[in-house]
């Protein structure tokens, strides 16, 4: 079923692409196009055709693995996404492990005090954070960290990935294997892009904890959402746990509360968190 799902997919972002008001030549060029050069755009792009043969040709590009040239920089786009996947493969990973690592347990102490003071300020923390979209939480973090907190212990970097004149030495260099062509040179250069984890391989501890430090703020309003979604599905499984039978069962054994609630509860409540985090 992937590929009609695709197929779909790609159809509709091809209709709606041409279904938007406005004139991508004009769109793209600004106050330099003129007629002559957006006729020109529009036959170098093939935006003169018919819809549907754009549309079988768009298909033949994609299915080739050609995602033509970006307009605006005037590269493959592919190499962009290559060049730029590292990075998100690093912050994806920093957000999940903030959100699991924090909402797991969290989840557990709310359900564990249930109707106390921290199982309602949790949920609230929890409700806040699925509410608060994320371009707004980085820019609130942005302030708070770079600008109030500035000359303070506390100060994190709000943007790039690391400090003016810190740099992190590829793989290929650290290892002397500058001489590798394909793609064997290919993956290295791409495992250099994933900062801290090529730091740390190699030894780099400095560089390594430079880009962690710029990654914080970025994976912690990444993260919060996840964080709370794991908390909410982690009480409410944990809560469910709880009143089963054989939880009275070793209430009634007389273990304890904490080993009940911890060996027997949250391990038999860990299955819809997983299917969450994965998700």
């Amino acid at each position: 079923m992937t590929i009609p799902v695709l197929i779909g997919i790609t159809f509709l972002v091809f209709a709606l692409a041409r279904l938007i008001p406005g004139d991508p030549c004009r769109a793209v060029l600004g106050e330099r196009a003129t007629d002559a050069l957006c006729n020109d755009f529009i036959i170098r792009y093939g935006l003169d055709q018919p819809i549907p043969v754009q549309f079988v040709s768009y298909l033949q590009q994609l299915a080739s693995g050609d995602l033509g040239t970006s307009i605006k920089h005037s590269r493959p786009v592919t190499t962009l996404l290559i060049e730029r996947l590292p990075t998100t493969i690093e912050l994806t990973l920093l957000a999940m492990l903030f959100a699991t690592f924090l909402g797991v347990p969290l989840g557990l102490l709310s359900a564990y005090r249930r109707n106390s003071a921290a199982d309602v300020g949790t949920m609230m923390f929890a409700n806040l954070g699925v509410s608060v979209p994320v371009f707004v939480l980085g820019l609130i973090l942005a302030f708070v960290f770079a600008i109030v907190l500035k000359d303070t212990p506390f100060a994190l970097p709000p943007s790039g990935r690391l400090s003016s004149g810190v740099s992190v030495v590829p793989l290929a260099v650290v290892w002397g294997l500058e001489d590798w062509t394909g793609p064997p040179r290919a993956l290295l250069d791409f495992v250099s892009g994933i900062y801290i984890f090529s730091g740390l391989i190699t030894g780099q501890w400095g560089p390594a904890a430079d880009a962690f430090r710029h990654m914080i703020l970025p994976a912690v309003a990444l993260g919060t959402i996840p964080l709370a979604i794991v908390a909410r599905i982690t009480r409410s499984s944990l809560l469910e746990v709880l009143g089963l039978d054989f939880i009275r069962t070793a209430r009634a054994k007389g273990l304890g509360e904490r080993g009940v609630v911890i060996r027997h509860g949250a391990c038999n409540a860990m299955m819809p968190v997983v299917t969450i985090i994965g998700l």
